[in-house]
């Protein structure tokens, strides 16, 4: 979520509606999906090369180290997968149009910011290794971590101007005014802080005539957010007179937000004010625009969720207005982030999302090659009813399973109808595919990998999943996979083998100083500044990143008949 234009009002407002914070000895809740994009996008990391993922590794470790140093425990929440309304089905489109776009422009040596494919999968790896506590939400996660906030009485952390309208308790600290590179100390003592921000709801309603704080929903609604974009806004911003209050040039720029909270302030509650924005509108539009604003005003109110249950017992019940009949061991498998989103929003919407990389927008989307790796997830998931309480699902006459795959086509999107493979009885029932045997389960992963068990026996337990999913690669025709390719790509492999052999506190894994030699070369030779970017090596490359991901969820949602690799060493980044 997030609403246009708010966050740089406040901030061109810092001193009015901010006060300072020296912040120690607390509990903290991290909105973990904006801290890996702020960490992926603010460090200076190389976006255009698949990933650079030790790279962001090493920033999201300094970033935690520097949080445990001032004594602030984090609680890190992620979003799950989209609502089971899809009423931001519209915004998602948008959002990957305008990533398609800054993908091209990275691909032809301009700028943009396009997060890399496996970037949230490293951030929970990173998470699990310090052992940072974080939960994944079965939706949204913007409300269930206002909850946890007030709940436990400690501040947000986040980017998402959402917060700016929340009630909280102990505040919204901005992630670009959270200065943990620079750490200082109180006076007299030897105990560290982090000096951050914290926005103020009471500055900001005193700021407006000292307005009702349960007004701000209206104003979200109105001013324009994730899920509400309606033309009948417009049309009632167009006829009322919004008064700008005093002129400057950042009201000039903030047209649409002063006005609104001007106007707004003069009513004593969101009833009033709700009944002066339906008098503008044709009479025949007021009841159905009624019910979707106070539907929206009703994302800013508390979650039913209980996340503090997650962290104290390890489990959590899914809302009623989300769970559509999963079996409690998928429940648990999302909550854990054990399980994608993208499984998630298959189940729950037959529908998902295909994210656009640093490739050649010439050729067909690389996603394409991992196409049978996701029909055979599908077919695993295809008995699940897509939505709760649909009556006309059973009375269906039988009909082949379809998903729905929005994909890059060019340069803009489409939606593709997908069919899923059928799999035996034993397979297709989802409530007990972990009763499946380890051997019938690592028989399918390696089936729809195309790779026989007799070629991963020598490989290390670590490496087996990446090379399985390599063999599949180099067998695609669309791959295009040349020997130097496959050579480069066994290369990143050994990134991580030796990274932790030169750590590792055994003399003899360092003996005659080969690992350290050869690491240290990797290295330099990733380091090398201006290579320019091959489009075709690319998307062979994003073509591999493609398949290691749908490889990776096939791999969880088959309970990992092999060991999950660690991809916090650079696996398929150029």
């Amino acid at each position: 979520m997030g609403i246009r234009g708010l966050m740089s009002f406040v901030e061109d407002h810092i001193n009015e509606f901010f006060t300072d914070l020296k912040l120690r000895d607390t509990k903290i809740i991290i909105d973990g999906y904006a801290l890996f994009h702020r960490l992926c996008f603010s460090s200076n990391l190389e976006l255009r090369y698949g990933g650079d993922y030790d790279s962001f590794t090493d920033v999201v470790e300094k970033f935690f180290e520097s949080l445990f140093a001032c004594k602030i425990c984090p609680y890190v929440v992620l979003d799950g997968g989209c609502d089971i309304s899809d009423k931001k089905l519209n915004t998602l489109k948008d959002r990957a149009r305008e990533k398609i776009q800054m993908a091209h422009s990275l691909s032809v040596g301009g700028g943009g910011y396009v997060c890399p494919l496996l970037i949230r999968e490293v951030f929970i790896q990173v998470l699990i290794k310090l052992r940072v506590r974080f939960v994944q939400c079965f939706s949204e996660a913007d409300r269930d971590i206002m909850t946890l906030a007030n709940h436990w009485n400690c501040p947000v952390l986040s980017s998402d101007s959402d917060f700016c309208i929340f009630d909280l308790k102990s505040g919204f600290c901005p992630l670009n005014s959270f200065q943990w590179r620079n750490m200082n100390t109180i006076k007299g003592t030897r105990d560290y802080y982090i000096p951050a921000k914290c926005f103020s709801l009471d500055a900001l309603c005193c700021h407006f005539g000292n307005m009702n704080k349960v007004l701000l929903p209206l104003f979200a609604v109105l001013c324009g957010n994730d899920h509400v974009n309606l033309p009948v806004v417009e049309t009632f911003l167009s006829k009322v007179c919004l008064p700008l209050g005093t002129p400057s040039s950042k009201g000039r720029r903030h047209h649409r937000v002063l006005g609104l909270l001007n106007w707004l302030s003069r009513f004593a509650d969101p009833t009033e004010a709700l009944d002066n924005v339906l008098k503008h509108l044709p009479r025949k539009s007021r009841g159905t625009v009624k019910k979707l604003l106070c539907g929206s005003m009703g994302e800013y109110l508390q979650s039913q969720g209980r996340l503090q249950d997650f962290f104290q017992h390890g489990a959590y019940a899914c809302p009623d207005t989300w769970n559509p009949g999963l079996p409690p061991w998928v429940l648990a498998a999302l909550a854990s982030g054990q399980l994608s989103p993208f499984i998630s929003d298959a189940l729950v919407l037959r529908r998902t999302i295909l994210h656009t990389q640093v490739e050649n927008m010439q050729r067909p989307n690389a996603h394409r090659i991992s196409l049978p790796i996701r029909q055979v997830i599908y077919g695993l998931l295809v008995n699940t009813p897509p939505h709760p309480g649909n009556v006309a699902w059973d009375a269906l006459p039988p009909q082949p399973p379809a998903f729905s795959e929005v994909e890059r086509i060019n340069k803009n999107i489409k939606t593709s109808i997908v069919g899923a493979v059928e799999l035996p009885k034993d397979h297709s029932d989802l409530s007990k595919l972990t009763e499946l045997s380890l051997a019938r389960r690592q028989i399918l992963l390696l089936e729809t990998l195309k790779v026989k068990q007799s070629i991963l026996d020598p490989i290390p337990a670590a490496l087996k999943l990446p090379i399985a999913v390599s063999c599949y690669w180099v067998q695609h025709t669309e791959a295009k996979a040349k020997l130097h390719h496959l050579q480069a790509l066994l290369l990143g492999m050994l990134m991580g083998p030796l990274h932790a052999m030169i750590n590792s506190p055994d003399e003899e894994a360092l003996q005659g100083g080969g690992a350290e030699m050869l690491y240290e070369e990797l290295q330099r030779v990733k380091a090398q500044p201006g290579l320019r970017l091959d489009l075709d090596t690319a998307h062979v490359f994003c073509q591999w990143q493609c398949c290691l991901q749908m490889g990776l969820y096939l791999n969880q949602l088959l309970s990992t008949p092999l060991p999950e690799p660690d991809l916090t060493r650079d696996h398929g980044s150029l």
